[in-house]
């Protein structure tokens, strides 16, 4: 199969979108099936094609949004690369501008469409509106999201149930819909695969030492990403586990602002900020701590607590329906409603090497479940709807037609 995944970030930009194309990616090639990229270039202003990955850069204009870039929805120039690799069916991952060329395309040249949907924008209106219109916004913002997801693609992909119940239950779409967890490459992050050189190195250049006990939250420092409720804990928690650590892995707009509340509250050798961190550097990341912790309530999946499992981390995170099938209380984790219960949990924790071992092991099991070869199967059998479900052309009508008068 010739597939071509649409996407508005791909590699050198670091997340979570662009760690489950890349692995998908991967898995798919790996069953030998033939994938195209297209994405916008995040280095220059140039059209830019690999030939090797199979990558085809297309030049934008910077938003101001991290590193993101705004294409033309109808690169001409890119038509003809895009022709030639004859595909059978688009992935589309966004809905900006790369995800309108990727609907245009399919559209012209009758090619089935499958969307990914990854996130849930609602949570990120206040960066647009900074809390006006923000009513209006957010039915503005249904309306779009329910034309880009419903009515100009052949088949939907969401990872939770909690993406299917925004499109069905508030959002009253009646198509099929596809819950597909994403899947990673959950090799990468066992623990054994990590050279303890590495480990050791950034234990000493962060002051973690043997009788530390660390948290780890890995992801974009933004508002979304309720950050203060890690904070709020942390100095609650330290006045009774001195040595508790907070490890904050990634960068964002907030990071600052978050990095001066903890000089007020004095807890510089508490929380500790890395900035961003190379993808091939986040596998050590983890090794570096005892749990995983996270109070977002913006997740459509979390592929970090997937990744964190992986690494034998338990997940503690806030009761959200983007955890619930993912964390199982007393097997890999635990959830937390109120900073409260999430001490109570921290500290149970702490204060039970055993049970920190029986999660440590539940957590790697269940990242079992989220392998790139499960995933990459379940996605290859929507291609394969999609690609049954696909309506003739112009001209397979025009031939069928001429078929049947001349047969």
């Amino acid at each position: 199969m010739r597939i071509g995944i649409f996407t508005e970030t791909y590699t050198p930009y670091i997340s979570g979108l662009v760690t489950s194309e890349l692995m998908l990616k991967k898995a798919l090639e790996k069953k030998g099936h033939q994938v195209y990229v297209v994405t916008a270039n995040l280095t220059n202003f140039h059209y830019e094609y690999d030939e090797e990955e199979k990558v085809l850069r297309i030049p934008g204009i910077p938003t101001g949004i991290y590193d993101s870039r705004l294409t033309s929805i109808y690169p001409v120039k890119a038509i003809n690369k895009i022709k030639a690799w004859n595909l059978d069916v688009i992935h589309s991952q966004t809905e900006f501008a790369i995800g309108t060329f990727a609907r245009l395309f399919a559209k012209q040249y009758n090619i089935p469409i499958v969307h990914t949907y990854h996130t849930m924008y609602e949570d990120y209106v206040h960066y647009i509106t900074k809390g006006h219109f923000d009513k209006s916004s957010k039915k503005l913002l249904e309306y779009l999201t329910k034309f880009y997801c419903d009515k100009t693609i052949t088949e939907l992909i969401v990872p939770t149930k909690k993406a299917y119940d925004l499109f069905k239950k508030k959002y009253n779409v009646e198509r099929n819909i596809h819950i597909i967890p994403t899947g990673i490459e959950v090799e990468r992050f066992y623990k054994e695969k990590i050279p303890l050189k590495k480990i050791t190195k950034l234990k000493k250049e962060y002051h973690l030492n043997k009788k530390d006990f660390t948290a780890i939250f890995v992801g974009r420092i933004a508002e979304e990403k309720n950050i203060p409720f890690l904070l709020d804990m942390t100095e609650k928690l330290v006045k009774q586990t001195p040595n508790f650590k907070l490890l904050i892995v990634g960068d964002g707009p907030d990071k600052e602002n978050y990095q001066n509340i903890v000089k007020e509250k004095h807890l510089e050798k508490n929380i500790i900020f890395t900035g961003k961190v190379k993808w091939d550097d986040i596998p050590v990341y983890y090794q570096l701590a005892d749990i995983f912790i996270s109070a977002s309530k913006s997740e459509t999946q979390g592929l970090t607590i997937i990744e964190a499992m992986a690494a034998s981390l338990p997940a503690l995170c806030i009761d959200d329906e983007s955890f619930r099938n993912t964390v199982v209380d007393e097997l890999n984790g635990f959830l937390f409603k109120d900073i409260d219960q999430c001490l109570k949990q921290i500290s149970k924790i702490i204060n039970n090497k055993k049970l920190l071992n029986s999660l440590s092991n539940g957590a790697r099991n269940s990242a079992e479940m989220h392998s790139s070869k499960y995933f990459a199967e379940k996605v290859l059998d929507v291609y394969k709807l999609a690609i049954s479900n696909r309506k003739p052309g112009y001209k397979e009508k025009i031939t069928n037609f001429f078929r049947k008068v001349f047969s």
